[in-house]
């Protein structure tokens, strides 16, 4: 009797977890954490906290839940690492993001006093600013209701992509390809608004306090939400129709050719897929197996894990060994072994602790061992 017990809590329990997972928040292997800069006097504004792939600091201030903060989290992520290898898919983007201290700052509302407070101190790059009631989990990047895509977008794009790309993606009349096509979109080339767009003008943007870099900036946003297939519906077409008309990605390939090549051009390594809010790179179902083999020399399991993952190797038959765990940016983080200072051992674990001994952020991690002159490499990960 006590067997059938066990087996009905142990089968609810899946239930719950299944159902959790289908309707409860979407999977982010990210932590919110306490701010790193409580000090600062831009950045100590904020409560919570979220460095998504060393690349934009999520900053929110506390009355953000959890869920939008987590949100934000994975919709940069999933713009960064489009195909959610665990790797940011311009190498070059992600350089000059983390160079800049790039971050998405999120307040409470677009009343709130510490907008200016935060832009009169702040000295990194900060390309957009999101607001609580327009960040909607269960609906990622829908127009109207969750605005975290664009936002994220605009601060990617102008903080990696303008100033990095300049032949590209430079905003002043006359210097990119980006302005040459966004002046043939607009009809000619309106530094200001005009008082009503040509006939033949597909991106017609009328907001008076945008002037020609932002209408820039709100035009490359339009080109690579259209190409995701974002806009596609009848009601979002409709609604967006007075400022951009090519809504779907069969219009954009047909009306706008030139930003159509841009976007999809495999060299500018823009985003294609449409984010939908979960990023777990290699998240894969916790398999019931002992051991998982993946090469004679090198064990490891289980796989994702928690509280530890097991290491074999086998120490006995090599002179010189190095284990270290990388996180998905290449910075260290934990030194496990070396022959030159630890005895022979049959196996070791890492706990999910770094240098310092404290708890790394669930995600994924790449265990290096180096042997002799071979080196193994596996994608492992932790989940809190």
């Amino acid at each position: 009797m006590n067997y059938l017990k066990r087996y009905i809590i142990l089968l609810f329990l899946i239930i719950d977890l299944f159902s959790f997972s289908i309707l409860g928040q979407n999977n982010v292997c990210f932590d919110i954490e306490s701010n790193p800069n409580p000090n600062d006097d831009a950045l100590g504004l904020f409560d919570k906290y979220v460095n998504v792939l060393n690349c934009i600091e999520i900053y929110a201030v506390s009355s953000i839940s959890d869920e939008k903060v987590l949100h934000a989290a994975s919709i940069a992520a999933e713009l960064l690492d489009n195909d959610e290898d665990g790797f940011v898919d311009d190498p070059i983007i992600e350089s000059v993001l983390s160079n800049t201290i790039t971050v998405m700052p999120i307040f409470n509302s677009e009343n709130s006093n510490l907008i200016d407070q935060f832009f009169d101190h702040y000295d990194g790059c900060a390309g957009a600013i999101l607001f609580r009631g327009e960040i909607d989990p269960s609906q990622p990047g829908h127009w109207g209701d969750d605005a975290t895509v664009e936002e994220i977008l605009h601060t990617i794009n102008v903080c990696g992509h303008v100033p990095e790309y300049p032949a590209l993606y430079s905003l002043e009349p006359n210097s990119s390809y980006l302005s040459e096509a966004m002046d043939i979109a607009r009809g000619g080339q309106w530094l200001n608004v005009p008082s009503s767009y040509p006939d033949e003008a597909w991106y017609h943007y009328d907001d008076w306090t945008c002037d020609y870099e932002c209408m820039a900036v709100e035009y490359l946003y339009w080109c690579i939400v259209t190409n995701m297939g974002i806009l596609d519906d009848p009601q979002t077409c409709q609604g967006i129709s007075n400022e951009w008309e090519p809504c779907t990605p069969a219009l954009f390939e047909t009306v706008d050719t030139l930003m159509f090549d841009l976007v999809n051009n495999s060299d500018n390594k823009l985003p294609q897929l449409a984010p939908d809010g979960n990023y777990c790179p290699e998240n894969v179902e916790v398999v019931q197996v002992d051991l998982i083999k993946d090469n004679s020399d090198l064990f490891v399991y289980p796989n994702p894990f928690n509280p530890y993952v097991n290491i074999h190797v086998d120490f006995f038959k090599y002179k010189n060994i190095n284990i270290d765990i990388y996180g998905v940016n290449g910075i260290l983080i934990k030194s496990l072994f070396n022959s030159k200072y630890d005895q022979k051992v049959s196996q070791l674990r890492w706990d999910g602790t770094n240098n310092n001994q404290k708890k790394v952020s669930s995600g994924l991690y790449f265990c290096v061992i180096n042997l002799d002159q071979k080196r193994l490499t596996k994608k492992i990960i932790f989940l809190k």
